[in-house]
């Protein structure tokens, strides 16, 4: 399968209760408009998956990445907006210097309660309450496949070894 090489943070507040999150509601052709989302991208041909998490990091909220934690994998089969393969490297950022803009092109850069995102009281990709509990309530990795069909997912299942 060739796929298209991504990122994707949740940067945690000092005490691990809120995440920073970008709601998509900058531009109505977006692919993600509407939706909360962590912070990431694709990857460039010429850097590592942690190199690659920073930068989009940087990018996006202009905060320095301290310490990345991975959290786990995920390969999500037809997800793209012309049924393109991605497959992420899905990170915890515990630790981080700087001060987060309120905005970038893309969206509001919003700091959230962990626990109102695990209860589905925001706006997400639908196959995001597959994940995020892995994300946030176990330091285990996972690695996982979540195909999508016609935006949305068609399946779940994952390994945690």
């Amino acid at each position: 399968m060739q796929a298209i090489l991504a990122t994707l943070g949740y940067v945690l507040s000092a005490d691990g209760t809120r995440v920073l999150m970008i709601h998509r509601d900058t531009r109505p052709d977006d692919l993600h408009f509407g939706r909360y989302n962590g912070l990431g991208g694709k990857l460039e041909p010429d850097e590592d998956v942690c190199a690659g998490m920073c930068r989009e990091i940087g990018e996006e909220a202009g905060i320095t990445c301290e310490r990345l934690e991975l959290a786990g994998t995920i390969s999500w089969p037809g997800f793209g907006r012309e049924g393109e393969n991605w497959f992420g490297f899905v990170f915890r950022v515990p630790a981080w210097s700087g001060t987060p803009r309120r905005t970038n092109p893309e969206g509001t850069l919003e700091w959230v309660e962990v626990a109102d995102l695990l209860a589905g009281k925001l706006p997400l990709w639908g196959g995001d309450a597959h994940f995020l509990p892995l994300v946030f309530g176990s330091t285990r990795q996972f690695h996982a496949v979540m195909p999508y069909a016609d935006g949305r997912p068609t399946g779940w299942s994952y390994s945690q070894l």
